[in-house]
This record gives structure tokens, C-alpha cells and sequence, in this order.
């Protein structure tokens, strides 16, 4: 991708699936990559694993929590002297009907996937303003939060959130020369998906609903956050890019 060699990148859900990926990627393409996971042990396993990729550190983080936020943003600043890019990524997901759905389990399903891309994107934002030479946020929101899906009240809820919020976000930061997008990934073969679904429904839910008759892998996503990133999309600002072999399609 055009221009993403030696751009600065915060990664947040970095340490596994999609975002792992993620880093990866940026890291292939030359940037400096700092990124946040849940679990200090991913952390430490993924700095490990990348370190002779390129330049990057991470630290533990939970989205979620205001201070937490704050320390990452901070170290991350010290890290890389700045901020280019966003990827907003980190998430969590389970399966739940609708009748079921307790309100504390709605609460952390929105306090991760709502409320921590809003704390992220709100500080990354204010720190890209401050510095005057814009920038690129990247939120990850899904498929399904364009289309419903059962068993995922929750979740769906929060996605949809996350696309008006990239949309408000994009007409608020576009002035600062900062790019707002979001991508919205269908079913990709990630951990948590593989901790959700068994084998036999994954190779069903693949027959009848993705006419690619494939699932995505997490390099799949990993490629449009790097094109979104780039100056290849330089003129992309406040849609969602989908990324689903054609499944909201059907």
C-alpha cells in the first residue's frame, strides 16, 4: 500500500485474531506499531513473535475503562512520537437470544465494543488535532450492524452504534484532515468465531450464506485496515467497507 511506511499506528485488540493480523500487516508495510490486548500474556507472546518484523511494543488494556485508555494512549505516545493511524478493532461477542440477554451482560458487550471505541477514538483524536497534520481512525464495526442476525441482540446493537458514531466522527474530524471509516468484516475464521461455533455449523453457515462459499481469515481484514490506512483510499471518508464474500448480498 502507498504511504504507510514509517506511519505511526495504534493497534487496539492487537494481540489475537483480526488484530494481531493487523499488526502484522502494518508492520510488513513498514510502519511502527504499538497495540493493546486484553491478556498481558498475549501481549508479551505477540511482541515476542513480531519484534523481528519491525519496531513494536504493547502493553495490557481494557478498553473500556477511562484510566486504562488514558495509560494507553500515554504509552503509546511515548512509543511513537505521535499518532497516524487508528485501528479502533478491539471487541468481544457471544450468542445469546434476545429473552435471555441479562443486563449486565448487555452492559459489557456495549462497555467494550461501544464505549471503548469511543474512549479510543476520542483520545487518539484529540491528540491527532493537537499535533495539526491529521490523520486516519479505522472502527471496527461488522455486517451485522447493516443487517441483523439472531442470537446477537447485543452485539448487533453495538455494531450499529458504531457505524453512526464513525459517520458523526467523520463529519466532526474530517476538517482536521483526519479520515473516519469503519470496516464491517462478515464471518471470519478468528479465535473467538472458532470458540463460538462448532465445526460442522461453521462449514453449514459457510454453504448456505456466503456465495464466496469460503470463510474470511483474519489477513483478509488485515489487508483493508492497511488500505484504509493508505493514501490509496485518500479520498474514502465516513462509509463502512465491507468485507463478507458477498454475504449481505443474498
Amino acid at each position: 500500500m502507498r504511504g504507510l511506511k514509517r506511519k505511526r499506528v495504534l493497534i487496539s485488540g492487537g494481540s489475537r485474531g483480526i488484530g494481531k493480523a493487523t499488526a502484522r500487516r502494518f508492520l510488513e508495510e513498514g510502519a511502527i506499531v504499538f497495540f493493546c490486548g486484553h491478556e498481558a500474556g498475549d501481549v508479551d507472546i505477540t511482541i515476542q513473535e513480531f519484534s523481528s518484523l519491525g519496531k513494536i511494543d504493547g502493553m495490557a488494556c481494557d478498553v473500556s475503562m477511562e484510566g486504562d485508555v488514558k495509560r494507553l494512549v500515554q504509552s503509546a505516545e511515548a512509543f511513537l512520537g505521535g499518532f497516524d493511524v487508528l485501528v479502533n478493532n478491539a471487541g468481544i461477542a457471544w450468542q445469546e437470544d434476545f429473552l435471555v440477554i441479562t443486563a449486565e451482560n448487555w452492559d459489557r458487550i456495549m462497555a467494550v465494543n461501544l464505549r471503548g471505541q469511543f474512549l479510543v477514538a476520542q483520545a487518539v483524536a484529540r491528540k491527532m488535532v493537537a499535533a495539526g497534520i491529521g490523520g486516519v481512525i479505522i472502527n471496527m464495526s461488522s455486517t451485522n450492524g447493516l443487517v441483523g442476525e439472531e442470537q446477537y441482540a447485543h452485539y448487533n446493537a453495538s455494531k450499529g452504534g458504531i457505524m453512526l458514531l464513525t459517520k458523526t466522527m467523520a463529519l466532526e474530524l474530517g476538517r482536521f484532515g483526519i479520515r473516519v471509516n469503519a470496516l464491517c468484516p462478515g464471518y471470519i475464521l478468528t479465535p473467538l468465531n472458532r470458540e463460538i461455533y462448532p465445526v460442522q455449523e461453521v462449514e453449514a453457515y459457510i454453504d448456505q450464506k456466503i456465495p464466496l462459499k469460503k470463510a474470511g481469515q483474519p489477513e483478509d481484514i488485515a489487508a483493508a485496515y492497511a488500505f484504509l490506512a493508505s493514501d490509496d483510499a485518500a479520498f474514502i471518508h465516513g462509509t463502512g467497507l465491507v468485507v463478507d464474500g458477498g454475504q449481505i448480498a443474498l
